[in-house]
């Protein structure tokens, strides 16, 4: 089954708000595979064929963020690249007591980050004036 996302990764020219906006679409994409174990997302590539490159749709396998605890848990982590962001200093985890909860951490996760990253796209920079010379 393929899902799409809610998430559209474009670029806006702000490398923080692009990274943020990744993270948000592998959350989104960690709830589709909750709900569906044999989902995989879509990329695409370019796949030199006969000397020609072409643009060639690729299935590409999730894998997911939440290992099973011996006492029968779940730690749910997000990674941003290889490394899992810590939500306070030291924690890098949320501890789940079943699956069945973790369609609701992952909910409130995603509508707490998209809050977090629709203000923060609304600030801007200070603008850099040119200072004027006095002779001129």
């Amino acid at each position: 089954m393929q899902c799409e996302s809610r998430v559209s990764v474009t670029r806006c020219g702000n490398p923080t708000l692009e990274r943020r906006t990744k993270v948000l679409a592998r959350v989104e994409e960690q709830k589709l595979f909750l709900g569906d174990p044999n989902y995989a997302r879509t990329v695409r590539t370019w796949v030199k064929k006969d000397g020609e490159k072409s643009v060639v749709k690729k299935r590409q396998r999730v894998s997911p963020w939440w290992p099973l605890n011996p006492n029968g848990s779940y730690v749910f982590f997000v990674r941003s690249g290889w490394k899992p962001i810590e939500f306070e200093k030291g924690k890098s985890a949320i501890a789940v007591p079943s699956l069945d909860k973790l369609t609701s951490v992952i909910d409130t996760l995603f509508t707490r980050c998209a809050m977090v990253n629709s203000t923060s796209s609304l600030r801007r920079r200070p603008s850099r004036r040119r200072r004027q010379s006095a002779s001129g």
